[in-house]
């Protein structure tokens, strides 16, 4: 078989629809007060790589350090995250999940898939089946965006995160 060719706008656009209804339909499931998209998106690169520092997490979002810094203020306030100083070089802060975190991620990720589940009821069992294919393609294309934004100078492994 040829190459599938991808309606790449079609998809992108079908993605945040689904992203953003997902969230908005979840929401009220968890009862847990209403966080912002960026903090949540903090909030999920802190989850997945325990450690990180300030600078990779604004690296890894495109997002201006100062803007991360002020949202990761409000997460620690909040008990979500904690900052860890290095013990040899207290210029050196990594940032790491709370148990709260880790108990709002799994109310969350739930009311997700409920919300999926409820929505993916009313597709034939075939359209079932071609999202359950595709599944592992799109953890994977996840993946490669999720990635650090290249245009964005690579903080040091150790550099300091305020």
């Amino acid at each position: 078989m040829g190459e599938e060719t991808v309606n790449h706008k079609a998809l992108a656009v079908c993605m945040i629809d689904i992203s953003s209804d997902i969230r908005r339909k979840s929401l009220n499931e968890t009862g847990l007060r209403p966080i912002s998209n960026g903090v949540l998106e903090i909030l999920r690169v802190v989850e997945s790589h325990p450690g990180v520092t300030v600078a990779e997490v604004a690296a890894r979002l495109g997002r201006q350090l100062s803007n991360v810094s002020s949202q990761l203020r409000e997460l620690v306030a909040a008990g979500l995250v904690t900052r860890v100083k290095d013990a040899s070089d207290k210029r050196y802060v990594s940032l790491h999940p709370t148990e709260e975190s880790r108990r709002i991620k799994l109310l969350l990720e739930g009311a997700w898939a409920e919300a999926l589940i409820a929505a993916s009821a009313r597709l034939l069992p075939e359209e079932r089946a071609q999202i359950a294919a595709s599944l592992p393609a799109l953890e994977r294309l996840a993946s490669f965006l999720s990635e650090p934004e290249a245009s964005l100078p690579q903080p040091h492994p150790r550099s300091s995160g305020t």
